[in-house]
């Protein structure tokens, strides 16, 4: 299915003041640097050039602008292998800049919570994330109505409030 959705490079250029990520997934479709990672190949983390991708760049970037860029991650506990690679990993995403918290599934009981990972750019725009049962992304669906974008900062600030911040996050 084709998706609606700007590129995200173009999101987060016209992004001012924020931009929020919120995963509930415990596992996404395998991409080759976590086949890499179960296979015991480990990142060199003091060699900054080996790792740096174009991703960590962006959010670098954004980050200098003054925008904030903030995620955060429902687990389940134990967790995945895909979330203990996720977590290994979560060091670019800091060293770029971006906050990072995780909330274990079962503190978020009480949360009312939306039924898709999505981004939010500026309290306004959303990136909602499709995917298929087996952590495939099927479709970016963008929205901008009022009472969705509100209901997902709410959800995602009570997260960000109930959350571990990822230095302290043991798993």
């Amino acid at each position: 299915m084709p998706s609606n959705a700007p590129s995200f490079g173009e999101l987060l250029g016209a992004t001012q003041r924020s931009a929020v990520h919120l995963e509930m997934r415990d596992s996404y479709a395998a991409t080759e640097r976590f086949e890499a990672w179960r296979r015991g190949e480990r990142i060199d983390w003091a060699n900054q050039a080996s790792w740096w991708h174009p991703y960590d760049q962006l959010i670098a970037d954004t980050v200098a602008r003054g925008v904030t860029v903030r995620r955060a991650r429902i687990v389940s506990e134990p967790v995945s292998e895909y979330i203990r690679w996720e977590h290994y990993v979560t060091h670019a995403n800091v060293t770029a800049g971006e906050q990072v918290r995780w909330l274990p599934r079962r503190a978020a009981t009480g949360l009312s919570l939306p039924g898709n990972d999505f981004w939010l750019f500026d309290g306004a725009l959303l990136r909602v994330h499709h995917f298929s049962g087996d952590g495939a992304v099927v479709e970016d669906e963008m929205m901008d109505e009022p009472a969705v974008a509100q209901l997902c900062a709410t959800a995602f600030e009570k997260v960000w409030e109930l959350a571990t911040p990822h230095e302290q996050f043991k798993l």
